[in-house]
């Protein structure tokens, strides 16, 4: 698995250098950091523009690329035995998936499942994590309403995002020993309607102004925060 960037390449060798399988560098870099490198014990390739730009796609890779080990989705069974967990509903942009994954890092929720879905790049949700995918316990799972029926069965309490939901502001926050799994649907379709029918509770936020501007990335920070807070 090829990843890319400043910031995110160093975010792995700080927090996860035990994933770095070999290094590409495009650019000179500062001693110490080249050292850092070094004493990993890795294969470090000195690599022109062309290679660097081929391994990254195309990417904006900044003179920095990382192979690291495959990534290892966490089993279902372990995410059942949390409290608050997050449930993305047919989402595939990478860019959301990313965005999504950091906010519910960085506010406490303890595990995500990616679900109706059949793979996911990877590489392209860790950058655009910012690396918080890499300590957020991830799992795929193919059919939604299934998953849903199983998170039933394992306690959960299950809340949706949806257009006809109660108003956010008016629902209490969520205990720690609550046990909810929150779901989230793609901006297309929304949260598959089997599923929503599974639902104990369907939420929404009110806007202002009759203009919904919001993406799902922007939509799951706003109820993370209010359901955590």
């Amino acid at each position: 698995m090829i990843i890319y960037g400043k910031q995110i390449v160093l975010y792995v060798l700080e927090k996860h250098s035990d994933l770095i399988e070999e290094v590409f560098l495009s650019k000179e870099i500062d001693s110490k950091l080249f050292s850092r490198f070094a004493k990993l014990n890795k294969k470090i390739h000195r690599v022109d523009n062309q290679k660097a730009q081929a391994l990254a796609k195309g990417g904006n890779h900044q003179g920095m690329i990382l192979k690291l080990s495959e990534f290892n989705y966490t089993p279902l069974k372990d995410i059942k035995n949390m409290n608050f967990i997050v449930v993305l509903d047919g989402l595939t942009d990478v860019g959301n998936i990313g965005a999504i994954a950091r906010t519910a890092y960085s506010l406490g929720v303890e595990g995500l499942i990616a679900s109706n879905i059949k793979t996911v790049n990877n590489s392209g949700t860790i950058r655009t994590s910012a690396g918080a995918l890499l300590d957020l316990p991830f799992c795929l799972h193919p059919r939604s309403v299934d998953l849903a029926s199983e998170l039933i069965d394992a306690g959960f309490t299950l809340i949706g995002a949806t257009m006809d939901g109660v108003d956010l502001k008016k629902y209490g926050k969520i205990e720690k020993t609550d046990k909810v799994a929150l779901f989230l649907g793609n901006e297309g379709e929304g949260i598959s309607p089997k599923v929503v029918k599974k639902l104990d509770l369907k939420v929404s936020i009110k806007m202002e102004q009759e203009f919904d501007s919001l993406n799902v990335s922007a939509a799951a920070a706003i109820l993370i925060y209010n359901l955590k807070r």
